[in-house]
């Protein structure tokens, strides 16, 4: 292979790896249950927190675990994706 097809394969390589890390910021990952709603962006930014079940809010450190809970599961899926798409 030369370097001039070498020199275009790693700019496509380059261009591909930013489109698809732009598209997973901007996605956005969800975790629901019971008693919360979370919404966080592919940049791990959170966009929405929803108490669902407001009888957690009667107990503050139910509340903090729930939201802990729900924030990390929403953090997993991002990094799952990341894995995914951005690993090969």
């Amino acid at each position: 292979m030369n370097m001039q097809a070498m020199m275009a394969q790693a700019r496509k390589l380059q261009s591909d790896l930013e489109k698809t890390t732009k598209e997973i910021n901007e996605t956005v990952y969800t975790f629901e249950n019971e008693n919360v709603l979370v919404e966080a962006y592919g940049s791990n930014k959170i966009k929405k927190i929803e108490i669902k079940n407001n009888d957690i809010l009667e107990d503050a450190d139910m509340t903090c675990d729930v939201l802990q809970v729900a924030i990390n599961k929403a953090l997993e899926q991002i990094k799952e994706d990341k894995d995914k798409k951005l690993g090969k």
